[in-house]
Parts: C-alpha cells; sequence; structure tokens
C-alpha cells in the first residue's frame, strides 16, 4: 500500500528449459565441454548426457538466444538441434 493506494506490478517470468540433440559427441568429455562453454555463454544450466546425445538447458532467454546456443555447440565440433 503506498499512499492509500494499491500498487502493482507484474514480474515476467523470461526462464525457459528445452532440449538439444547433439550430433559428433565421442565420450563424456564432449559432453563435459558441452555444458562448460553453455554456462559460460550464460545459461542457468546445462545437463549434457553423453549416452542420450542430449543437453537439458535452462536459460533466460532475454539473455541467451537458442541460435547463440547452437553456435557454441558448433564451435566446439558439434552440431545441435532442438528436441521437439
Amino acid at each position: 500500500i503506498f499512499w492509500g493506494k494499491t500498487l502493482l506490478w507484474t514480474v515476467v517470468d523470461y526462464m525457459r528449459k528445452i532440449k538439444l540433440k547433439i550430433i559428433g559427441m565421442h565420450c563424456s568429455s564432449c559432453a563435459i565441454n558441452i555444458d562448460g562453454e553453455l554456462e559460460d555463454l550464460g545459461v542457468k544450466s546445462s545437463a549434457t548426457n553423453y549416452a542420450k546425445q542430449e543437453t537439458k538447458v535452462e536459460f533466460d532467454e532475454k539473455a541467451v538466444t537458442l541460435p547463440e546456443m547452437i553456435e557454441v555447440v558448433y564451435k566446439l565440433g558439434y552440431s545441435a538441434q532442438p528436441i521437439e
């Protein structure tokens, strides 16, 4: 309450979770490298699974974009595409 009136505001949550199919990983070290680079890019969390050849990413879509994440993975020597 501010000066007898109710002060309202909206908090917008831009956090998003996606899965990416990763093509080209050869070992668990590849998964560790992908997680590290994605986290350096600014994602909140990245969990890459070598056996499933995929990564689960949680990120703020106002800070990091899907094309940026795919580019980081590409620069490491792998391909990435969203899993529907």
